[in-house]
């Protein structure tokens, strides 16, 4: 709390009195930032064009790795996927993530996840093309 001398200094800055104040620490400061940077949730669908894509935490790690290497790929992500994936949300019921993707956007998730499938392991593909009936094929 804050003492009577800042408070009276207070008081005078507003032009009223200032009866409590609290002084933040640190930490207290970084929560602010932090928490003002954690991105909103969004209505329940942005548009026509957009559908609802929900990935299991193991896909939404491969999408992150993905939108993360954009700038060294050869195809990187469809434009605007790196900010979907930061405002996505996920469910606390099903613990899946949920992003309203583009088509553009959902085929480029279904190439991060066959790249990932490429290196090793292929149940995130799998399932995302089980659950969205999506899956990247490469051109021979």
């Amino acid at each position: 709390m804050a003492e009577r001398d800042d408070r009276a200094e207070l008081s005078a800055r507003v032009g009223r009195p200032v009866r409590w104040a609290a002084r933040l620490t640190d930490q207290g400061r970084d929560l602010l930032l932090y928490a003002r940077s954690q991105p909103a949730a969004g209505p329940a669908a942005p548009g026509p064009e957009y559908r609802l894509v929900e990935l299991m935490p193991s896909q939404m790690d491969v999408v992150r790795v993905f939108t993360g290497l954009a700038d060294r790929l050869q195809v990187p992500p469809a434009p605007g996927l790196d900010a979907r994936v930061y405002a996505a949300v996920q469910d606390r019921v099903s613990g899946r993530w949920r992003l309203y993707l583009t088509e553009e956007q959902t085929a480029s998730v279904a190439y991060g996840l066959w790249l990932h499938k490429m290196a090793g392991s292929a149940a995130e593909a799998n399932r995302f093309s089980r659950d969205h009936g999506i899956a990247h094929i490469p051109a021979t």
